[in-house]
């Protein structure tokens, strides 16, 4: 059995009210997948810091789950010589 080991480091920012993550995947082959994240404190809403970094860090993870699935997409289209979706 092979066993690999992939991390990802997120990052959050806060500035008045909005909130940014970035998720960075980082594997023994490269780390230049990144997802970015955005939340934004409602005017009207109590600023709650932990709900934008979790929906800023959530969007980040998507993005990069996105981003990953569009990769492996195009090494399968690659690999087999023709264009497919996933």
């Amino acid at each position: 059995m092979i066993e690999k080991r992939w991390n990802i480091d997120i990052t959050i920012d806060e500035q008045d009210g909005n909130t940014r993550a970035t998720a960075r995947l980082h594997t023994p082959e490269s780390d230049r997948l990144v997802g970015t994240g955005l939340a934004r404190c409602n005017p009207t809403d109590h600023d709650v810091p932990e709900i934008g970094d979790e929906l800023a860090v959530a969007r980040a993870l998507a993005d990069l789950s996105d981003r990953l699935l569009r990769d492996a997409t195009l090494d399968i289209s690659r690999n087999m010589g023709r264009d497919l979706r996933v």
